[in-house]
């Protein structure tokens, strides 16, 4: 089939079944919100301008700033001793950032190890100081989390850093760590708005918009207001936390759009019932993904059932050569973006807090044929 009648043939299904996106990030948004965005796309609340033409010191910008910080400060319960960034650069920049801006020269970071994006934060941590390796999954393959109390914390670190959730691995911490009076740092961009947090037990909880939050481009830093202000002389202006929030996130221009379209989506998740239906329903889907992988021998999931993800959920065939099979019958079927990551391999379904109940069902139903013609 030549590109442009197979091109006919994607348009000719999209327009009669309904698409389903599981990919790991840019993922899919809610259906209500992309509507939305549609429709205010070319005039937004009568002004005759697109968001994506509007100056970010204007009034109407000004105002999607206020409501935006003043949603999401209200379903996480965000405390006042707090301040919320919107910032440029995704969650990949905060790997530099947070030491920048909580690390000096004669102190030294905590860090625990438990997948790709963590290793990727320590080799970046590693450019401004010295950094400890407090815990490690990596000799178990990175199949399990190490526990909290079993960390081995430095005397007195500037603050200890974990990933809440691997995206790749599949593995999410299934409680709060206790570091006591140490700042503690978490990269949440995976399941940010999908549970309840207690934001007052961190320092610092960065979320890369392109999972829950919205389009890509944009990375959320709630940080504590007493850790503001530490970052060295040298530290870029830009890339300075403490200017950063004097200036409300406007020091320069920032990612307009999808800042707008971050508001959209809080306010879907307040509209749904908030982090507590969020988290109900990704215990359900995630649940009922689970469950199928696990009562079946032609499908394995190798994470330790403690710390599975219930946004990323990788798995396995029995056998590797019906891999693209699989993705080429279930492309066909309305499910995109199944294949696992490059160094993983196998599939990975994300069911982020957009993924509807319908997506999971139809993906199990494909499964199961699926494995019934190929066992």
């Amino acid at each position: 089939m030549n590109r442009k009648a197979k091109a006919a043939e994607l348009t000719e299904m999209a327009a009669t079944q309904t698409v389903y996106n599981f990919g790991a990030g840019p993922a899919m948004l809610p259906k209500a919100v992309m509507q939305q965005a549609q429709q205010e796309l070319l005039d937004w609340h009568g002004t005759g301008i697109s968001v994506i033409e509007m100056s970010h010191r204007s009034k109407q910008f000004g105002s999607i700033v206020e409501e935006s910080e003043a949603d999401l400060r209200g379903l996480l319960d965000i405390p006042d001793t707090h301040r919320v960034l919107f910032l440029q650069g995704g969650a990949s920049s905060q790997f530099a950032m947070v030491p920048m801006n909580l690390l000096t020269a004669d102190e030294s970071a905590d860090y625990v190890h438990t997948g790709i994006w963590s290793g990727k934060a320590i080799k970046e941590a590693k450019r401004f100081g010295n950094i400890n390796i407090a815990a490690s999954s990596e000799s178990e393959d990175f199949l399990t989390l190490p526990k909290s109390a079993d960390w081995n914390l430095s005397e007195r670190p500037a603050y200890v850093y974990y990933t809440d959730n691997e995206t790749i691995g599949g593995l999410e911490f299934d409680e709060l760590p206790d570091v006591g009076d140490i700042p503690l740092v978490s990269d949440m961009t995976s399941n940010f708005l999908s549970r309840p947090i207690d934001i007052s037990k961190f320092g610092v909880v960065i979320a890369g918009s392109q999972k829950n939050i919205g389009p890509a481009g944009l990375v959320i830093v709630i940080v504590r207001e007493d850790l503001l202000g530490k970052a060295e002389g040298n530290i870029p202006s830009l890339y300075d936390y403490s200017i950063q929030n004097k200036e409300k996130s406007l020091y320069n221009t920032p990612p307009t759009f999808t800042w707008y379209m971050a508001g959209l989506v809080f306010k879907w998740v307040k509209e749904q019932g908030g982090i507590s239906a969020m988290q109900a329903n990704s215990l359900s889907r995630s649940n009922k993904l689970y469950d199928a992988i696990d009562n079946s021998e032609f499908y394995a999931n190798p994470i330790q059932h403690q710390y599975r993800s219930r946004m990323n959920v990788p798995f396995t065939l029995s056998d590797d050569a019906l891999n693209e099979t699989f993705l080429s019958e279930a492309k066909e079927n309305g499910m995109f973006e199944l294949k696992g990551h490059r160094s993983v391999g196998g599939m990975r379904a994300s069911l982020y807090n957009a993924m509807p109940d319908e997506g999971v069902n139809v993906l199990l139903n494909f499964m199961q044929d699926f494995a019934r013609r190929n066992g």
